[in-house]
């Protein structure tokens, strides 16, 4: 069913605007429904596979979501291969893929893995920079300035022209 999603998805892209909606559509309805009558699939797997479709397009980066459909398919393939202890075995092996990536020298699951006390503060939610007090221990040497001695925090644009704009007695906004 992902399969030919997929193979309706990329027909509805390459179509004209109009005509490409359309046919992705139609198309997943059709499909699904004779899948369904045909006992090819249950109906509770168009359902989860049109959920999955639809969570797709919530992805706010394109790349990002490239990247999701296609490990999305390496585990429909180890599940399908191992059942539950494929999804776990799928899930250890993307940890430690993510775990032992390195960009520009620092480990691209910092501050969780390798765990850095003093860094977890921004995990979750990233502060400003000129709130910030500390910089990341992986990145500048101990004890180095903070940003926020460096760095004032910002304040609206003074000049509003718009705003502060004097009209002429009779003038108008409409024009």
């Amino acid at each position: 069913m992902e399969i030919t999603f997929e193979i309706l998805r990329e027909a509805g892209v390459r179509m004209p605007r109009p005509v490409g909606s359309a046919i992705s559509i139609v198309g997943a309805l059709v499909i699904g429904q004779a899948a369904v009558q045909a006992g090819i699939v249950s109906p509770a797997m168009v359902i989860i596979v049109s959920i999955t479709a639809i969570a797709n397009f919530a992805t706010p980066s394109f790349a990002m979501a490239i990247s999701a459909r296609l490990i999305r398919f390496f585990f429909m393939v180890i599940a399908a291969t191992f059942g539950l202890y494929g999804v776990i075995l799928g899930i250890i092996l993307l940890i430690l893929h993510l775990t032992s990536l390195r960009s520009l020298g620092v480990p691209y699951m910092t501050p969780l893995a390798p765990v850095t006390v003093g860094n977890l503060g921004d995990s979750l939610i990233r502060f400003p920079l000129w709130a910030t007090r500390q910089r990341a221990n992986l990145i500048m040497k101990k004890g180095t300035q903070t940003h926020a001695e460096n760095m004032a925090k910002p304040s609206p644009p003074t000049a509003r022209s718009i705003m502060n704009r004097n009209l002429k007695k009779g003038d108008s906004n409409d024009s």
